[in-house]
């Protein structure tokens, strides 16, 4: 784990001490970012060889450079979870997808508004919005 992870980690936890909250971005993180990509699937950018490229293949590519920068095995571990989003997304129907965003987000602040009692990391960082998922992985594969 880099030293860049290793602080953006150590700021991440410290919005996230309580194990309601935990347990709420546990479940409500992975929602949000399956059904982001389940959504993001639906916006058509190019067609490269007969393919259609969306915007949320460009964004996990994006999000994985910027992974591989601060842990390789993580990295690997969120475009393996990415990819199968992206599969399991394309069956979902966008009603679904958007129900299961929303309801990840009310987790988010649920966790942080009653349990945490503190405001989310993302506000004071928009990187937490990318480091939220790598510490949930970091977590349940403890490589914490």
């Amino acid at each position: 784990m880099s030293p860049t992870l290793q602080t953006h980690f150590a700021d991440y936890a410290s919005h996230h001490r309580t194990a309601g909250n935990q347990l709420c971005h546990s479940i409500g993180i992975p929602l949000i970012v399956f059904s982001a990509i389940a959504l993001l699937r639906q916006v058509p950018l190019m067609a490269v060889g007969g393919y259609t490229v969306t915007l949320a293949e460009v964004l996990i590519v994006a999000a994985t450079l910027y992974y591989f920068t601060l842990d390789a095995v993580l990295a690997a571990g969120m475009l393996a979870f990415s990819v199968a989003s992206l599969f399991v997304g394309r069956s979902l129907p966008w009603t679904l997808s958007l129900g299961l965003f929303v309801f990840g987000w009310i987790l988010q602040f649920v966790g942080h508004y009653v349990y945490e009692k503190r405001s989310p990391a993302f506000l004071k960082n928009l990187t937490h919005l990318l480091v939220g998922p790598l510490w949930i992985l970091a977590k349940a594969t403890r490589r914490t």
